[in-house]
């Protein structure tokens, strides 16, 4: 019974002191692929966005030029991020 506790009591403080003792790494030299997903959740957020005004659209809540100017708006925007995204991706192959 005590050799069990002090299993325990030392994987616990192994546990605690890894962090402590574990070499640091360096940041992510990986920019690429944190661009990729900078974008990518640009990308679905501005989907959304189009969803969401096409919804208020149907509801009513804006008018048909609103809504046009809007969207035209939305559609550019969202262009854009595809078009840094295809870049970033010719870049890297």
């Amino acid at each position: 019974m005590i050799l069990l506790v002090l299993v325990v009591i030392a994987a616990v403080g192994a546990a605690i002191a890894a962090p402590l003792v574990r070499p640091r790494r360096e940041p992510s030299s990986d920019t690429h692929s944190d661009r990729r997903g900078v974008l990518e959740a640009r990308k679905e957020a501005k989907y959304r966005e189009i969803r969401d005004a096409e919804a208020d659209f149907r509801t009513g809540k804006l008018s048909e030029a609103d809504y046009r100017a809007l969207d035209r708006s939305l559609r550019r925007e969202a262009i854009a991020i595809l078009t840094e995204m295809d870049e970033l991706r010719d870049g890297s192959a």
